[in-house]
């Protein structure tokens, strides 16, 4: 059993939360939270009214 010389866990955590990383950056600057939140109002008021 010679798994553990091929896998490096902590390199692989490293590249996990770089890649995380990357993700949640390129997803909060495509997603305006205060635009989120007034539609959400919108819709929100709408189903009350209905």
């Amino acid at each position: 059993m010679n798994k553990e010389s091929k896998t490096n866990k902590n390199q692989v955590k490293k590249q996990n939360q770089a890649s995380e990383q990357g993700y949640n950056a390129e997803f909060a600057s495509e997603t305006d939270v205060q635009e989120v939140k007034q539609q959400n109002a919108k819709s929100a008021q709408k189903k009350n009214q209905q």
